[in-house]
């Protein structure tokens, strides 16, 4: 009787586990106000609650990082972490100081770079953690097997067009603040055709574009890359769950370890070199919003 209770034990939890297709929409499914799964792409009166708690949490390490590498910066031999941290001071410069030639603007704008910098790397790195880790834990907090969560807050489109705009935001605040508001609103309707009332919408109808276009591509870019990234994690751990769940492929499981390790480090450079974009063309528009056209 132990082994036929066993055996159909073993047979339920065979008939209950979710597909693949049900597992990785799960995995994709945000912890939100609603409390389930939304079935509308806009409604702007749902928080992704899982979004909102791990971005935050990451741009509050970001800053304690660097606060904690300026407050124990010394004159002399500098530990590995402030060698790093310097380097990524002086790289971000650097950068800030060949795009942006206001040196006024540069005192504000390369430390939100360097922020932004370092924030987005955290935010992309949290791919590493084992895909059920997080929201397993979080299924045992609640009690509940169907509880959604979502840990990588650039997978997020929400996320990443709200850095977008903000950068757009900064973008418009320095166009006003260098060439004062006559001087950009002229800018807006005689750029980049030339100053014919003729031409007049044409111009703002481009400049409108223009504006869309950068901030959409900016956000779609770094959420493109990073969604990416996290449905391939979830389809390679589903070679391992094929293989624990019935145990008769050996290749499986070492397709499983092989794929696994082989995208985990490929997709390094995928986290860093998407930081990295994502930050210079914060530099190049905002260095654009100084120059006139």
């Amino acid at each position: 009787m132990p082994i036929e209770e066993a055996a159909t034990q073993a047979h339920e939890a065979a008939t209950n586990a979710p597909t693949a297709g049900e597992y990785i929409v799960h995995h994709l499914t945000h912890l939100n106000t609603t409390g389930h799964a939304q079935s509308s792409i806009i409604d702007f009166s749902v928080i992704n609650l899982d979004t909102f708690f791990y971005s935050a949490a990451l741009g509050l390490l970001t800053v304690f990082v660097l606060w904690l590498a300026a407050r124990n910066a010394t004159s002399g031999v500098p530990s590995r972490f402030q060698a790093a941290v310097e380097f990524l001071v002086e790289m971000v410069a650097d950068q800030a100081k060949g795009i942006i030639h206001s040196e006024e603007s540069r005192k504000y704008v390369a430390p939100l770079a360097l922020t932004v910098f370092i924030w987005i790397i955290l935010m992309n790195a949290m791919d590493f953690l084992p895909v059920d880790m997080l929201p397993s834990l979080w299924q045992s907090v609640t009690s509940d097997h169907h509880a959604y969560m979502r840990v990588v807050p650039t997978a997020d489109l929400n996320a990443t067009l709200g850095m977008s705009i903000g950068v757009l935001l900064l973008c418009f605040y320095y166009n006003i603040k260098i060439k004062g508001v006559g001087g950009w609103v002229h800018e807006l309707f005689t750029a980049p055709f030339g100053n014919h009332p003729l031409l007049y919408p044409i111009n703002f109808a481009m400049q409108l574009i223009e504006f869309a276009a950068k901030t959409i591509s900016h956000g779609m870019r770094l959420f493109g890359n990073m969604y990416a990234g996290e449905l391939l994690f979830m389809l390679i751990a589903l070679m391992g769950a094929a293989w624990a769940g019935t145990g008769t492929s050996a290749a499986l499981w070492v397709g499983h370890v092989l794929a696994g390790s082989l995208w985990a480090i490929f997709h390094i450079l995928i986290v860093i070199l998407q930081a990295f974009i994502f930050m210079m063309l914060t530099l190049v528009y905002i260095g654009q919003a100084h120059e006139g056209h």
